[in-house]
């Protein structure tokens, strides 16, 4: 008897090509975090965003985040506004640092950081003595948040922003490529993204000097001296030179990745829009998503549920949208600028498996579990 395959949230793809750099890794002996395949990989990435930006493989976006906080001189007593509706990579690093997060919500357009929230909480604080050191904002789902917006904020106020770019690689904001947008971008690659190197992610920074400065601090923070010298704590969140080399594959398939991702969203939304319950979230007009995850909005928790357990039943993964930071027990004590937006979105929102290595028959499988679940 046949069993059926198990369809994942969103595995890895692999395009041929890494296993070409991973051997000259192993030819060549450059099994540490450095050599050609993290100084290629980094060149790659810098040319798909343009050129305009210097760029660092570490170990995790976590990482890269981590890092950006240092280079802006976060420290303890400082409090950084982070992005709610996320994963908790986007806030953990604030504590790292000693900091405290301060959660601001989401609106409904883009389901990423709200901007009037986000003077809001700025101004408030400002009231309290309290002027935020950064701004965290992340592009949901690979859905860019309303960068203009902002930026235009974070200017007034003088207060630099970290992009959390981790879910966006591939999409960008009135053509400009999401990670380019803020004074610091973060990209991550882990197993479940457009592309991946298992475990890693990049830091991207506005000029050589900031690069420096961060593959420094990424590297133990080991001054330039014949003997082991340290005049500041650094960590080990260099990316190896194996790792790096998968990624140069992965690089060379990265816009078909993207496409693909796309034609999912848009099949699924072909052939579930006649479904009264379920709703998507769109392309806010000069915005380009990768589409890394197809997320739908239903009309209630029982609704989301019934379907998401359908679903399993089948041996199919899907996954509840992100649970705010804001409601998480390790965040309860921290201070929140909330209008209910991503609370209500976690009630009722559902991930679809979204794999650029998807096809045909295994969205018709889903879609139909989708329908049935509904219709009983």
């Amino acid at each position: 008897m046949l069993t059926k395959t198990k369809i994942y949230l969103s595995s890895p793809h692999m395009g041929g090509a890494e296993q070409k750099y991973v051997a000259q890794a192993f030819d060549s002996n450059w099994i540490a975090p450095l050599g050609p395949n993290v100084d290629g990989f980094e060149d790659a990435i810098k040319h798909y965003l343009g050129n305009d930006c210097d760029v660092a493989a570490l170990s995790s976006g976590t990482a890269a985040i981590h890092i950006a906080l240092r280079l802006l001189g976060i420290g303890v007593g400082d409090e950084v506004i982070c992005q709610s509706f996320t994963f908790a990579a986007s806030a953990n690093p604030i504590l790292y640092e000693g900091a405290t997060p301060i959660f601001v919500d989401s609106e409904l357009e883009t389901w990423n950081m709200d901007p009037y929230l986000l003077e809001k909480a700025i101004i408030d604080r400002i009231h309290k003595n309290k002027t935020p050191k950064a701004i965290i904002a992340v592009h949901l789902y690979g859905v860019p948040y309303k960068a203009h917006a902002i930026q235009t904020i974070a200017k007034k106020y003088g207060i630099p922003v970290i992009e959390d770019s981790a879910e966006a690689f591939g999409s960008t904001y009135y053509g400009k490529p999401c990670g380019t947008l803020a004074d610091f971008g973060i990209l991550s690659f882990n197993g479940n993204k457009i592309i991946t190197t298992s475990g890693g992610g990049a830091l991207i920074c506005k000029d050589p000097s900031l690069k420096k400065r961060a593959v420094f601090l990424a590297t133990q923070a080991r001054d330039d001296a014949a003997h082991y010298e340290h005049s500041s704590i650094g960590f080990n969140y260099r990316m190896s030179n194996v790792l790096a080399g998968i990624g140069r594959g992965q690089m060379e398939v990265l816009d078909l990745r993207v496409e693909a991702r796309r034609r999912n969203y848009e099949y699924y939304k072909r052939h579930l829009s006649e479904c009264n319950s379920i709703t998507f979230l769109e392309e806010p007009t000069g915005c380009f998503s990768n589409r890394w995850i197809t997320c739908i909005s239903t009309d209630a928790f029982e609704t989301r549920e019934r379907i998401r357990k359908a679903l399993l039943q089948d041996d199919i993964e899907s996954r509840p949208l992100w649970k705010p930071m804001h409601l998480q027990p390790v965040f309860m004590h921290c201070l929140s600028y909330t209008n209910g937006v991503s609370e209500d979105l976690f009630n009722r929102g559902l991930c679809l498996p979204s794999g650029s290595n998807l096809d045909t028959d295994d969205l018709n499988r889903i879609i139909a579990i989708i329908k049935k679940s509904l219709n009983s």
